[in-house]
Order: C-alpha cells, then structure tokens, then sequence
C-alpha cells in the first residue's frame, strides 16, 4: 500500500466548500484537475484532500511533485518513484508502470503539471486506459485538455469571511509577530480601503490593518504568507503602508493587458516583497533559482557563491530567506541537514532578475560542475564509512544531477560522459536503471573518443543492462568495456571491466567463467583487496562464483574475511551481498539460524541505500532459512512481502541460478508445514501490505 503524501508542515485554514466538492468529484470522475493562479493554494488544497480521502483507495496514495522537472524526460521516472516502481526491464517504462498498477485501486497526484502539460495529457490518458482502478488528481494553471476531465477553479480565500484574515493572522504568529487586537493601534494600522491616503494610517488598529492588507492582496494565500512574514518583523501597520505606497506603481508596471488581475495581483506582490529585501538578499533569491529540487547550504555555497556571498554570510542570507517565506525549510527523512526549497511562483520571479542580471549562463555552468564535483566526491568515498550517506545524497539530488547531464550535454560532452559515468552505477543500484541506461547511451555517443571516461561510461552502462536482464547487449558493452580498458592501460579500468564480465556470467549460470576471469584479473592486478571499490568488486564475484561452484568452504572463508574489512570500513553495498552469499552457504550446510541472521543483515544492509533489487534477494534468502527453521506461515508472509519487492523492479524472481532450487524446496516445505490455506492467507497478508510495513515485519525476529 502506497503512502508517500509530503507532511502538511503548516496550518490548513477554511477550504471546507471546496474539500466537500473536491471529494465528491474524486468518486465520481477519474481525473480531477485543481486549475488557478500560482500562489492560490492548489497543491495545498490537493495535498489535504488525499489525507482526507486516502482510505477510500485500498492500495494507497501516490504523490509525484513535479515542479522541479526541467521537460518530459524524467516524467515517467518521476511517477513511477511515486508509485514504488523501481523497474529493472529493458521494456519501455510506460509499459512497466501500467502493468504495476494494473490490478491497483489507488490515488495518483501529479502536483503541478502545468510546465509538461502536453507530456502530462498523454501519460494520465495512457494509464486510464490501462488502470481500471485508477484516480488521478492533478494541480495545473491551465487543464490537461483530456476527455472527462473533472475541473475545479481553486479561488483565493474569500474576502467576506474570516478565512483569510485568519491565515494571514495565523502565518504572523508563526514567524514570532503579532496583531494587535481591535480598538489597539499598537503602531499598526491600515485604511478601510484600498488606496487610502497612507496618512490615515497612524489611529487605526491592527486588526483592522489586517483586514485591509487581506482586502489589498485578494484573499490569495502565497501573497498572505509573503506579508505576513514582512509584518511579524515590520508590524502590520508597516506593511499596511509599504503596500498602499507601492502596489500602485508596481501594477502599473505590470502588462495587465495579458496578465488576468489576480496573477498581476500575485506577482505584484512577489514584487513588492522582493523590493523589501537588502540587495544581497535580493542576489541570493536571483541565484538560487538555478536550483529546481531542494538543495543544501553547501552547494548554495559553491553555485551561488562569489563577490559579497561568501561562507559568513550566506548562511544568515538563507536564514533571512526564510523568515520572509522567499524560501521553506525541507524535512529530511533522516534528518540528514537542513535542506531548503524555493517555490515555483517565487523561483520564476527570480529567475528574471537572473536573467535581467546576465548570470544565468554562469550560474547554469557553475551549477553543472558543482554536481560534477559532487559525483566525484561520491565516488572517491565509495569505499569508506559514508557510502550509504552518498546514496542517499545522490537519491536527494536526483534532479540537480539530471539537469548537470543535460547543460554538459549541450555544451561538453565529455563532461557529460564523466558525469554519467560517476552516477551511473548509484542510479543502478538504486532502481533508476532507465534514466541511467538512457543518459550513458546518450553521452557515449555524444563523446566517442577513448579514455579513462569512457571505459567507465560503457562499465556502468553494462552494469545497468545487465541488471536489466538484457544479456546480449550486456555482453556486448562488457565486451567493448574490456577493449577500451585495454587499450587505456589502467588497472582499475580493467579491473571494472572484469567485474562487469564475471557478473553477467553469474547471472546468465558461467560461475567457472565468472571465477576464471575474477582470479586471473586479480592476480594480475596484485594489491589488496580494499585497495580500490573495483578490486574489492572483483573478490565479491569470486566468492558468488565459488559458491555456485558448490566450494562453500572456500566460499565462506574468503567471504568472513571480506566482511571483516568491510566492517572496519563501514563499507555496506559488498558487505550486504557477502552476507547474501554467507546465508546461502549456511542454508547448504543445514545452519538455519546462522542463514537467517545474515539474511536480516543484507536486508538492513540494503534498506539503508534504497535498493529493492538486493531487498528482493535478502527476502527470498530469509524466507528459505525460516522454511528450514519450520515456520511455514511465517515462510509465506515474508515470501510475500518478497513478491512485492521483486513487483517493484519488474520481475517474478530474479538473481544467482543457485537459489531458485533452493527456494522451491523451502516453498513446498513451507506449505507441507503449514497447510496451503495457512500459507496462502500468509502470502497474501505480505504481499499486500506496505512495503516497509512488510520489510520491518521481516526483520522482526522469529516466533
């Protein structure tokens, strides 16, 4: 069951009227789209009513932003990370995410589409079609233009109620302000109407200042949010003043012949915040917005740094930001930092100034070789105590580095294929296999030239393929791989591509193949085994060639003492499949107890780096060493809760030839035990709960 809706960090305030349509609409039409304004409260609106109605989808709410999406290409892997699909087949992704959900009931929010509305039409009329139990709720500025489509106009919080004196009331006391009450003028004050001689402002009280301030900004809740923040600071009276002094010339700056009044209204008061800023914070909102995800004080540092922005003040600059609601603090789901976020509506009015600036050439390029320089890092540290760390940064920055690819794309193709090649084999590993395949192919024939970039673009391209089960071309790639690695005389190059060799013959049942080239390459090498992530890369393929090999003696001795280092290390990707591998020799050797725990250990192992494929393998594994232990209906709960993970790559069951026996006999033990109907229910209790849900039940240990 699917649960990824973004936590509502502030106070919702009225929208009653519209819940109640908004609910009725999504029980009887399947797409309903949110259409305003930006900063009208859309996806606010949105995101509240899939809390409200998430029990009526049985499979679950699936929640895709995407704003920070630069064009189409990452639209579909978007969406499907939404809906839990990590697919790991060659098919084409559309085809994949359709066949998940097409026994689902569930609700799909595409929130802010306005950007790919085109892309958008095409991809909700495609899963409609293939998705009876599909719902689809989309936020936009314009429809999506499809058939049945169920339209909703989100307005600003009405005027002639208390609802948007109430959000505004509730957003200055948040930001540490005050109104003060009726009948105190407590410096605050403000006319009964708009255009009012800015002297009567000094006897009027804050409340009724407010209401003025509300009035003025057409009840429009980003507006509401941007005085708020200026008034928790200035006093409601100020602001009352500073925008009957301005909001005049700014309109009128405006072209109100193309812009409909409440968007003049919006961005006039973007505007009139804006002019509130000191000029460097002016700067930074203007830098910022080369950004389109969420992203960290230290690369605000290194793209938007330069002249007066430096380490002493950008990090009160941010602070500032943020008070004034230009940027919102992000929560990490595992509190790694502080991350921020600009809004769409705020980030468009800033990339004008960036543009009116002349910066945004620099800050795009600048921006490209930060996170050139951050897949370095990653990959430099692949070996060391942060590993999982770098799997969850890169996971953050997904977009940040799809957006690096496509500027060297244009205009250096050979730092496109360096990049691609550093962020290639993390995007494998963690289920993003089709936007890897998709960029290496693009960069390695964009940039044909040999060299140590190469011979790492074609080994993570063969990675990828291989872990998608096209075998052919895989060989292909390694064998390209190989040549290249050749002809550039490097060790870890070779290395790599004898890694990439020896696990398409594991996976395709070569295990004597696999061993020969792992020995051969690692005695020509020489060094030790932790030396350098693809030496240590190549062991791992001996120790999975000696056990299918049936050498487990061998197997589990190299494997303890490839553990023990990568414990020292803190290293967890090779640890995770050697305990892969260790259960295995134990299940062989009739040690249940020994298999489930190294089982449970590849299963944390893997959680912790987001990797479904390696999830899927640990489950089968724990599940075989329980059916030995003779519990057969906790067998068929994990075994289901495995069925799910593997759902989410694409496929029945995949991995090392070895195991399928093994758990076939552990499957038909499982059900002698507990009786089908027992296994059955079980089965069909794991597979049908939520993945983490599943997984920790897993984990838990046994009865």
């Amino acid at each position: 069951m699917l649960g990824n809706l973004p936590e509502e960090s502030t106070s919702f305030v009225g929208r009653n009227w519209e819940l109640f349509r908004l609910d009725r609409a999504l029980r009887k039409h399947r797409i309903v789209t949110l259409v305003g304004p930006g900063g009208v409260g859309k996806s606010r609106l949105a995101l509240r009513a899939a809390h409200q109605v998430a029990e009526g989808f049985p499979d679950g709410v699936a929640w895709a932003e995407l704003s920070p999406l630069y064009g189409d290409r990452l639209l579909l892997a978007t969406v499907s990370d939404a809906c839990d699909l990590a697919d790991h087949t060659p098919r084409m992704p559309v085809d994949a995410l359709c066949e998940w959900l097409a026994q689902k009931r569930l609700l799909l929010v595409l929130d802010s589409c306005e950007h790919l509305v085109d892309p958008c039409r095409v991809l909700v009329g495609d899963l409609l079609t293939a998705v009876p139990g599909l719902t689809v709720l989309a936020t936009s500025r314009q429809p999506l233009g499809l058939d049945d489509e169920r339209l909703i106009d989100v307005e600003p919080l009405p005027l002639e109620g208390p609802d948007a004196l109430e959000l505004f009331t509730q957003r200055v006391l948040a930001a540490g302000g005050f109104i003060p009450p009726p009948g105190d003028p407590g410096g605050a004050g403000g006319p009964g109407r708009a255009g009012h001689d800015p002297g009567g402002f000094a006897g009027l009280d804050g409340a009724t200042a407010a209401r003025w301030i509300c009035r003025r900004l057409d009840g429009i809740p980003l507006a509401l949010e941007l005085a708020a923040a200026h008034a928790a600071r200035a006093g409601v009276a100020e602001v009352a003043e500073r925008l009957t002094s301005r909001f005049d010339v700014l309109e009128a700056e405006d072209d109100s012949s193309v812009r409909p009044e409440r968007h003049r209204t919006m961005r006039t008061t973007i505007g009139w915040s804006h002019e509130l800023c000191a000029p460097l914070e002016r700067l930074l909102w203007a830098r910022l917005t080369v950004f389109r995800g969420d992203f960290d004080e230290t690369s605000a540092l290194a793209v938007c740094g330069g002249g007066p922005l430096n380490a002493s003040t950008l990090g009160p600059l941010l602070e500032r930001l943020v008070a004034i609601s230009v940027l919102r603090v992000v929560k990490t789901p595992d509190g790694d930092g502080i991350r921020y976020r600009m809004l769409d509506t705020i980030r468009e009015y800033g990339a004008l100034w960036l543009r009116a600036l002349e910066e945004d050439t620099v800050l795009a390029r600048r921006h490209a070789e930060h996170f050139l320089r951050f897949a370095e890092d990653a990959d430099r540290e692949w070996l060391g105590p942060e590993q999982a760390r770098w799997y969850r940064r890169i996971s953050a920055v997904h977009n940040e580095l799809c957006s690096a690819l496509d500027h060297f794309l244009t205009h250096s193709p050979e730092l496109a294929l360096r990049l691609a090649g550093y962020v290639g084999f993390f995007w494998s590993c963690c289920g993003h296999l089709h936007e890897a395949r998709d960029y290496l192919q693009q960069t390695l024939d964009a940039h044909p030239e040999p060299g140590l970039d190469r011979t790492r673009g074609l080994w993570a391209l063969g990675v990828t393929v291989t872990l998608q089960g096209d075998y052919t071309y895989a060989r292909a790639v390694s064998d390209s791989c190989t040549l290249s690695a050749a002809a550039d005389r490097n060790a870890e190059g070779v290395l790599a591509a004898a890694y990439l060799s020896g696990l398409i013959d594991l996976l395709t049942g070569s295990p004597l193949d696999a061993e020969a080239t792992a020995v051969q390459t690692l005695r020509a090498a020489g060094g030790e085994p932790f030396e350098s992530a693809s030496r240590l890369r190549c062991h791992l393929v001996h120790v999975f060639a000696l056990t299918g090999l049936e050498r487990h003696d061998e197997a589990r001795e190299l494997a303890l003492r490839l553990r023990a280092g990568c414990v020292d290390r803190g290293e967890s990707w090779t640890r995770a499949y050697l305990d892969y591998q260790l259960s295995l020799i134990a299940l062989f050797a009739g040690d249940a107890r020994a298999a489930a725990t190294h089982a449970r250990n590849m299963l944390e192992g893997k959680h912790g780096i987001g990797d479904n494929f390696g999830i899927a393998l640990g489950l089968d594994a724990l599940a075989a060493a329980i059916a030995a232990a003779g519990d057969g209906e906790r067998v068929g709960q994990v075994y289901g809760t495995g069925q799910a993970f593997w759902s989410t790559v694409g496929h029945p069951q995949r991995g090392t030839p070895e195991l399928r026996a093994v758990r076939e006999a552990c499957e038909r033990q499982a059900r002698e035990a507990a009786g089908d109907a027992v296994y059955e229910r079980a089965y069909r209790e794991g597979a049908s709960c939520s993945l983490d849900a599943g997984l920790k039940a897993a984990l838990a240990p046994s009865r």
